[in-house]
């Protein structure tokens, strides 16, 4: 029974991510931003509360092995050297990606430059004899694993740490209340959720004020929209999309000859079967006409619409080869006016996507 929990929470795991504090009811005005869906190529940063981080960050969950390429150690720090020098400053881990792998490369490439960057880690999950076995957001759980993320990010506080995952045996109040704590003894400076609902997130805010909301967003999956994104609005708090190139479908690296080895935690994930890939071609080819028409990248564009959907979003994209990671964080030359925003989300509303986004035991610890 363990080892089946075991597997299946480490499937949930890879598709969280990439797959502050303030408590300012009101948002902060990006400098490169004007109205909804009109970027600058110089706005290259984003407000999560009073947390300013670069417009794109960095997800380091693909490290580890989330799409069965995993990167040694000399690679991952040099990729992540490679975001900082081309102007990340948003670099997103957690205890559970590998578990420690993830956190050890970032402490290690970023140490030098600890004060010109946000890192922003997790906790919520046990790990027992090396792996993720169960949701846990205990206080003595929660300051265990902040200790832990410390020593191995090297460094004396986290910018932006998120629950993982709503634990429901846990009341929300207590979990903030630690991170409250946390934050008075100076381990913590912002608060985030992950994947939670509006309900658990005014019960968070209430405690301490949560900076950002980070939870699955691209252009086939978008009900943050129409669940959260009114919460954050009335809050002043920031979203951050995770996954937001669909797991490598929006980057063109993925189409419905695509098939995926056993250590590709796509396998696992209904809307990449044979089938549904099929069906949700239309999806890609929408997203490679605008591409053409904007002269850019197909993941430039994706990336390019969710930052065009408000102010307060920077997206994670996660990659394990310089030349996506370059190819992402340029994005942000990438400009959607209000008319093309709106036409490109009229194409999306004529479309619908196959299968679920995740694998049945993940979606069982999603907070609904």
């Amino acid at each position: 029974m363990k080892a089946g929990l075991t597997l299946a929470a480490g499937a949930a795991l890879t598709s969280i991510s990439g797959c502050a504090q303030s408590g300012l009811s009101k948002r902060l005005p990006d400098p490169g931003m004007t109205a909804k869906g009109h970027i600058h190529a110089r706005g290259n940063r984003r407000r999560l509360g009073s947390l300013e981080v670069s417009s794109v960050g960095l997800g380091c969950l693909p490290l580890v092995g989330y799409y069965g390429e995993r990167l040694d150690r000399t690679a991952s720090v040099a990729l992540i050297r490679r975001a900082f020098d081309r102007g990340c400053t948003f670099f997103d881990t957690a205890e559970v990606y590998g578990p420690y792998f993830s956190e050890e490369c970032v402490g290690e490439a970023l140490a030098p430059v600890r004060d010109q960057v946000v890192i922003a880690t997790k906790f919520g999950f046990a790990v027992e004899e090396n792996q993720p076995t169960r949701l846990n957001s205990r206080p003595d759980q929660i300051r265990w694993a902040v200790d832990g993320s410390l020593k191995r990010l090297r460094t004396d506080r986290i910018d932006l740490l998120y629950q993982h995952r709503v634990d429901p045996e846990v009341p929300m109040e207590d979990v903030a209340g630690t991170v409250k704590e946390l934050i008075q003894a100076g381990k913590v400076l912002h608060f985030g959720l992950s994947e939670a609902s509006a309900q658990s997130i005014r019960r968070a805010h209430a405690v301490q004020p949560v900076s950002a909301l980070q939870s699955e967003y691209s252009p086939w999956w978008r009900e943050p929209e129409t669940k959260v994104f009114p919460t954050l609005e009335a809050l002043g708090i920031g979203f951050v999309p995770y996954c937001p190139l669909g797991r490598g479908f929006f980057a063109g690296a993925v189409d419905e000859r695509s098939r995926f080895a056993a250590n590709d935690r796509r396998a696992t994930v209904p809307r990449f079967t044979p089938e549904n890939l099929a069906a949700n071609m239309p999806f890609l080819a929408l997203v490679r006409d605008w591409a053409r028409r904007k002269n850019a990248t197909p993941g430039q564009i994706a990336l390019a619409w969710a930052m065009a959907q408000r102010p307060w979003i920077a997206p994670i994209p996660g990659t394990t080869r310089i030349p996506h990671l370059e190819e992402n964080l340029g994005a942000t030359a990438v400009e959607l006016t209000p008319d093309e925003l709106r036409a490109f989300d009229e194409g999306l509303a004529r479309l619908h996507a196959r299968g679920a986004r995740i694998e049945p035991f993940g979606e069982g610890q999603i907070d609904h």
